[in-house]
């Protein structure tokens, strides 16, 4: 096993969002990263460059701008960050999750659960990968917004450590939104951090932010105001969640299954 950062900062920019306005989102991000100091991993919400938007084929960008853009701030702070972008491939638009390292590395999960509501499923391609990103010795899975109703596509298999959930999630929903995240932590033994954006988009829809780190026993360790920017702190111990497995190996009764 590669040598294990023991306790890990995370940061979750809690913020609202440029309706369809990549250069000025990340504008305003940078200077909102820029205050951030000591993080090993910096969280930003679904979509941040254009917020929730079906109007893919205007908004989505191929891998350019926005991802140098992720590259640059990642060696500059010398954190992960993670965040999805609406991105066009080959095979169609994707509501991508990146996670970029402060080393050059890039992972990505393309969103499998699309939120059919607002026609996500219609204007975006599914992804069909679980995805699990290894780094400073942890194991980190990237899950996007509507993955949260999900249980089994999050179930863990004694692969992960943290489930990261970057979000555009209403205000009308907020409850669910804080019990399931609540729950996944606890039915998993991880910790989860779920990082949601503020304010009313183009489509007149508004978020409350709600953004929560949670530990593995669904306690909340930090917890962000409610409709409020700004950014969300917590330092997460890495023996602690160990010795948690340890002396309450849940795991080990689990069901096993495939998915299909």
């Amino acid at each position: 096993m590669p040598d294990i950062t023991t306790v890990l900062n995370i940061a979750l920019v809690q913020t609202a969002l440029v309706w369809q306005n990549p250069a000025a989102n990340r504008q305003q991000l940078a200077g909102q990263i820029s205050r951030i100091q000591g993080a090993d991993i910096i969280l930003l919400p679904e979509m941040f460059t254009t917020g929730f938007s079906m109007q893919s084929q205007h908004i989505a960008e191929p891998e350019g701008d926005t991802l140098y853009w992720l590259q640059q701030q990642a060696q500059r702070t010398g954190a992960a960050l993670v965040g999805s972008v609406a991105t066009r491939t080959g095979n169609g638009c994707v509501n991508r999750c990146y996670f970029v390292t402060p080393e050059g590395n890039i992972s990505f999960y393309d969103k499998k659960h699309l939120f059919r509501m607002a026609g996500e499923h219609q204007a975006y391609v599914a992804g069909e990968q679980r995805v699990i990103v290894n780094w400073r010795g942890w194991r980190f899975l990237l899950q996007v917004c509507y993955d949260l109703r999900f249980p089994v596509f999050s179930r863990n298999r004694n692969d992960y450590d943290i489930a990261l959930y970057v979000a555009n999630w209403p205000a009308a929903r907020r409850h669910a939104w804080r019990t399931l995240l609540q729950a996944r932590a606890i039915e998993n033994q991880a910790f989860v951090l779920g990082c949601n954006c503020v304010g009313t988009d183009g489509n007149s829809v508004e978020y409350s932010g709600d953004s929560l780190i949670v530990d593995y026993q669904g306690q909340i360790v930090a917890d962000h105001a409610p409709a409020q920017a700004g950014v969300l702190r917590a330092a997460l111990d890495y023996a602690q969640l160990k010795q948690y497995r340890q002396l309450f190996p849940a795991h080990l009764d689990a069901d096993t299954f495939v998915l299909s």
